[in-house]
C-alpha cells in the first residue's frame, strides 16, 4: 500500500470510528443521570433489581465510551512517535479501565445477556478474551516486546470496538432480514466481535507480521 492509499485509508478508519464513537455518546448520555427507564432497561427489569447487576451495568456504559475514544489515540503514529508521554498514559488509562471496570462489569452483564445460554456464552467468552489481550498486551510493553505488544493491543481494540459492531450488524440484519428480534440479537451477540478479531487478524498478518519479515530479510 503506497502512502497516499495509506493515508486514505487511514483517515476514512479513523472518521468512521469518530462518528460511531459519537453516535454511542448519545447512547450513552441517556443513561446519565442514571436512568432505570431508558429503552434497553426495559427489558432487564429482573436484572436490574440486583444491585450488582446494576453497579456492572452503568460502571460499563460510563468506561466504555471513554475506552473506546482513548483506544483509538493508541494507534496513532504522530501521538506515538512526537508525544510518546501521552501515548504510555493514556494507554495506561485504557488498560486500567479494561481491566479494572470495562471487562469484569462486562463478564457480570453476559450472565444476565438476552437471548439465553447462547448470547451469554458469547457475551461471557468476549469479556474474558478482552481481559486476556489487553493484560497481554500491557505485559509485553513491560516486556519492551513492542511487535507484540501492538498485536495485543489491535485485538484489544477489536473487541473495544465490538459496541460499535454489534450494533451496526443488528440494524443491517433488522432491515435485511425478517427474523424475530431475540434470534437476531444472538446472531449478533456473536458477530459483533468475531468479525472484529477475522479482520484484526487478517490485519496483523498482512500489514504487521508480513512488513516486518520483509523489513527483517531487507537488513540481511
Amino acid at each position: 500500500m503506497n502512502q497516499a492509499k495509506r493515508l486514505v485509508f487511514k483517515s476514512i478508519w479513523y472518521l468512521s470510528i469518530v462518528y460511531f464513537s459519537y453516535l454511542m455518546l448519545l447512547i450513552t448520555v441517556q443513561y446519565i443521570p442514571i436512568d432505570f427507564e431508558v429503552a434497553f432497561l426495559r427489558v432487564k427489569e429482573e436484572a436490574m433489581s440486583k444491585m450488582h447487576y446494576q453497579l456492572a451495568f452503568f460502571s460499563h456504559v460510563y468506561t466504555s465510551i471513554i475506552v473506546l475514544l482513548v483506544g483509538i489515540t493508541q494507534f496513532s503514529e504522530t501521538i506515538r512517535k512526537r508525544y510518546a508521554f501521552v501515548h504510555r498514559n493514556l494507554g495506561k488509562l485504557y488498560v486500567l479501565l479494561v481491566l479494572v471496570i470495562a471487562s469484569p462489569s462486562g463478564f457480570i452483564m453476559a450472565l444476565y445477556a438476552n437471548g439465553g445460554i447462547y448470547s451469554k456464552i458469547s457475551f461471557g467468552l468476549q469479556a474474558i478474551l478482552w481481559f486476556y489481550f489487553t493484560f497481554a498486551a500491557l505485559r509485553f510493553a513491560r516486556q519492551r516486546k513492542w511487535e507484540q505488544h501492538q498485536q495485543f493491543m489491535i485485538r484489544s481494540y477489536a473487541l473495544t470496538l465490538s459496541a460499535i459492531s454489534l450494533r451496526l450488524f443488528k440494524w443491517i440484519i433488522a432491515n435485511t432480514l425478517e427474523l424475530p428480534p431475540m434470534d437476531t440479537y444472538r446472531i449478533v451477540s456473536w458477530l459483533g466481535w468475531i468479525f472484529n478479531l477475522v479482520i484484526a487478524e487478517l490485519y496483523i498478518y498482512y500489514f504487521i507480521r508480513k512488513n516486518n519479515r520483509v523489513f527483517t530479510k531487507n537488513k540481511h
